[in-house]
């Protein structure tokens, strides 16, 4: 398309004829809800279905108001600042076909990195209802095998010691809350939309423990008066690139700087549980029920452990993106044994829930040919997700008596990858984790103590004392570290 249009509120009506874009006017929304991690995953999910909300009937009480809390976040900020908060979001179907519309439900940004009292102001102002938060596993500042909160963090004893200076999401929370308690208004309801099992639990349970050690009176009135509503959020966000944006233009004469991509699958179940009123999003599809941990720890257990189970050894055997490792049967067949005979035994009762038929939506979302995810984001932070998507099912099988092998191998090709930090024909991995160097160091001792990298109990708990555990990973071990062709071996357990 020669004539192209920058994305503004000013040129949406050229942008019509094109593609949808919002038929409200996101100027007469109010915040009512503040998100923080504006990534494209919030903004392929909690966004679309606040602009879907919209679309069906204005709710102006709930706009959303983006907040980042990292240096980094400036870049979002800058692209919301020259398209006045709006982005395309382009669905990428299987067979080929791509939709895209405009999202107008995000009606303001503030960057609290580097000026937190206007992050705390926007959450202590009357018109917050919701505070959500996407910020990755690891921004909960837990030990993952004990459940502790981390006190040792430097961010987390700076704040303790300067409360009007937070860095942390517990600093700014516990800052605004304070606000609203003196200025005699409700609380708002923190909403996790984190892939972290219970994550409404574990919010409210690290929110108190710093809260207390910073202001006991206030942790009082937070565990009494705040709601932590449990949730499960799934749809497949992969990184945009260059081609996404070139595509849009091109295709639909939209320039957009930071479009989001995303698969057409959509999910969103949460516990209705709310301390200041919520949106009526059980109108445009989302699902509220009493409890939503059975479906939190089905979605953990089968599609997210599912991507690192195929990240990992993918990565490790050379493959680039999660479908063409759909692409190849052995991949198939043995992501769904692990599915079949692992993760699936040690899942709870779900009503309304035919897992067969769910397990094979994963294979045909995984094998979507339009999304492309790479195997690289996938195993991003694999320290911080797989103790929440992997080791629980390996732990609970080794409780039950259950197959522990296909996790299990997953584990040693993860000291593989994290040793040689390249794939099994030479070619470097790039690889995107906090704990880079000391999974490193640890895995580099393999040689010397096959049970080395075990040893990082912050990811792995105490599974190095189990014997059986132990007994099949240095099997694993052995083979993976022997060169022998990974493919081969999940061949041989299938």
């Amino acid at each position: 398309m020669k004539n192209s249009v920058t994305l503004n509120l000013n040129n949406i009506d050229l942008l019509r004829e094109h593609l949808s874009v919002p038929e409200y006017d996101p100027k007469f929304l109010k915040t009512g809800i503040l998100h923080v991690g504006v990534g494209g995953f919030h903004r392929a999910h909690q966004a679309y279905y606040l602009n879907k909300l919209h679309e069906a009937d204005l709710n102006p009480e709930w706009g959303i108001c983006g907040i980042g809390l990292r240096e980094n976040d400036k870049n979002i900020e800058d692209v919301f600042k020259k398209q006045d908060n709006l982005y395309t979001l382009l669905v990428k179907h299987p067979d080929g076909k791509n939709e895209a519309q405009v999202i107008g439900s995000i009606i303001d940004f503030k960057l609290g990195y580097g000026n937190p009292q206007v992050a705390i102001d926007k959450m202590a102002h009357p018109d917050t209802k919701i505070v959500s938060l996407t910020i990755t596993e690891g921004g909960y500042n837990f030990n993952s095998s004990t459940g502790e909160f981390n006190f040792d963090n430097q961010d987390i004893i700076y704040e303790l010691q300067n409360p009007e200076d937070p860095r942390t999401i517990y600093g700014y929370l516990t800052a605004a809350l304070k606000k609203r308690r003196e200025n005699s208004l409700p609380p708002f309801t923190i909403m996790s939309c984190d892939n972290i099992e219970h994550n409404g639990d574990v919010t409210r349970e690290m929110l108190l423990t710093f809260a207390k050690r910073q202001d006991s009176e206030l942790a009082e009135w937070i565990e009494n008066s705040v709601s932590f509503p449990n949730s499960m959020v799934d749809r497949i966000t992969p990184v945009t690139t260059a081609a996404d944006i070139e595509f849009l233009e091109n295709e639909y004469g939209i320039k957009d700087e930071w479009p989001v991509t995303c698969e057409p699958f959509i999910q969103w179940v949460i516990e209705d549980n709310f301390s200041n009123g919520r949106p009526q999003l059980e109108n445009v599809g989302v699902q509220f029920v009493p409890d939503v941990k059975p479906y939190e720890k089905m979605k953990l257990r089968l599609l997210n452990a599912g991507h690192s189970v195929l990240g990992i050894l993918g990565a490790v055997y050379g493959y680039k993106t999660i479908n063409e490792c759909m692409e190849d049967k052995v991949f198939l067949t043995y992501l769904r044994s692990f599915m079949d005979l692992e993760a699936t035994p040690v899942l709870d009762e779900l009503k309304g829930i035919n897992l067969n038929d769910y397990k094979d939506s994963l294979e045909e979302r995984f094998a979507n040919p339009n999304i492309k995810d790479s195997v690289s984001r996938i195993c991003s932070e694999s320290a911080a997700k797989l103790p929440k998507f992997l080791i629980p099912t390996i732990q609970d099988n080794l409780k039950s008596g259950g197959n522990i092998d296909f996790g299990t191998l997953v584990l040693a090709t993860w000291c593989y990858y994290s040793d040689l930090q390249q794939d099994q024909n030479g070619a470097p991995l790039e690889i995107l984790d906090t704990m880079k160097n000391e999974l490193h160091e640890a895995a580099q001792n393999t040689k010397e103590d096959a049970l080395s990298f075990l040893r990082q109990t912050s990811v792995f708990g105490d599974l190095v004392n189990n014997d059986r555990f132990t007994s099949s990973y240095t099997n694993a071990l052995d083979k993976v570290y022997k060169k022998q062709n990974i493919r081969i071996i999940m061949s041989d357990m299938i």
